[in-house]
């Protein structure tokens, strides 16, 4: 069996990664012998132990383990012909995110080709909004659309909080059933949407390149919009538990938008509902790992951390080794390839991949691309790319 190591002077702490094919993993339970050597001389032999704790779990915690967990964000659907086969059968984007059979069809599409250590939910940050009174449609080609984006006091009064087993209860049959199909193979992933990054689409009324309908409203109305922040907040420690109780393992929190506010403003529309939605969730679930994502979160890093959460995922702006730095060794990161370096060639990508788990680390470290694969990804690159990640060896 051939081994390819890198020299250990390329990597911290001076330990060599040891990157096996792909078919040695052939069973996630079976026992494994890792090599650690230090400078050249190897000092130790190490069998890691059989669990039935996915990796992925094991790995936030800061536990041992042979080598990163890796899951792809976005990762059912835009690049797969499974995928599109059955957008034709089922155009509606709705209509396949609403249905329990084909959310669990589509979220184990990528885990019955590629086994991620990760299986995400396939759903939408918006799938609340009609349980919450707030009319919306997610039309191919244009996104989502709110039909009456709320504009003043009155309209937020109208929004309801959010009560998941009325309004979404096909969600927590899907989660249910990911994990009797997946089992502790890997951990099965729910997510919501942020307060202010769902506050911006119904302000909006959809995807914006400005902001500027969102910005007024805080700029000129704050209250109204913190009474907006506030029902959002409610709903998702209410979404965040239900998903949990459903069988999520660990919850991704999507605050895509938030990076649209200068620092100042991040700490006064965005912080403190983060903040509120990690204290609430761990009062009740204080083992359920939270995960923060923000798509150009330079220069939020540290203010990211200040919300409690277990892991921080960088985009792929940040280098990760300055990323870990900045965010201190106590969390865990999660990242952060460029979703482009997946068109390169399958020599850059396995470069990529490697500097990457470099400069992460060995522990408390999910690899993942730094915002969700892109559409045309070619199927073969993925491929590789889960080849190669499954195949490191600290």
């Amino acid at each position: 069996m051939s081994i390819l190591q890198l020299s250990s002077s390329s990597l911290s702490s001076s330990t060599i990664l040891s990157i096996s094919p792909r078919k040695s993993l052939s069973s996630p339970k079976s026992s494994r012998i890792v090599r650690c050597s230090v400078e050249g001389t190897i000092v130790t032999e190490r069998k890691v132990s059989a669990t039935t704790e996915p990796l992925l779990l094991r790995a936030v915690k800061g536990e041992v383990v042979d080598r990163p967990p890796v899951w792809l964000m976005r990762q059912a659907g835009r690049y797969m012909k499974s995928y599109q086969t059955l957008c034709e059968k089922y155009p509606s984007f709705r209509d396949r995110s609403e249905n329990a059979d084909l959310v669990v069809e589509i979220s184990l599409q990528p885990w019955k080709v590629f086994k991620p250590d990760g299986v995400i939910l396939f759903s939408d940050i918006l799938t609340p909004l009609s349980g919450m009174n707030i009319p919306f449609d997610i039309v191919k080609g244009k996104g989502p659309i709110i039909f009456n984006p709320p504009q003043s006091a009155a309209d937020v009064d109208q929004v309801r909080e959010f009560i998941p087993e009325e309004s979404v209860p096909y969600v927590g049959e899907a989660l249910k059933r990911l994990r009797t199909e997946v089992g502790n193979e890997a951990a099965v992933l729910g997510f919501v949407g942020a307060p202010f990054t769902l506050s911006s689409y119904v302000i909006e009324g959809g995807s914006s390149k400005n902001f500027t309908q969102i910005k007024r409203l805080a700029f000129s109305q704050p209250k109204v919009l913190h009474a907006l922040l506030q029902k959002f907040t409610t709903s998702m420690i209410t979404y965040i538990r239900y998903q949990a109780d459903s069988g999520a393992q660990a919850v991704q929190i999507f605050d895509s938008w938030a990076t649209e506010l200068s620092p100042v403003d991040f700490e006064e529309f965005s912080l403190p509902y983060l903040k509120q939605i990690v204290e609430a969730v761990k009062q009740t679930h204080p083992n359920l790992p939270l995960i923060l994502y923000a798509s150009g979160s330079g220069g939020l890093l540290e203010r990211l951390a200040r919300t409690g959460v277990d892991v921080v995922s960088l985009d792929w702006t940040v280098d990760m080794a300055e990323g870990r730095d900045r965010l201190g060794r106590n969390i865990a990161v999660q990242g952060n390839v460029d979703p482009g370096v997946l068109f390169g060639s399958k020599e850059f990508i396995t470069s990529r991949i490697h500097d990457t788990v470099k400069k992460a680390g060995r522990e408390k470290h999910i690899l993942n691309l730094g915002h969700g694969i892109k559409v045309g990804t070619p199927e073969e690159n993925v491929a590789h790319f889960f080849e190669v990640a499954q195949g490191i060896r600290y």
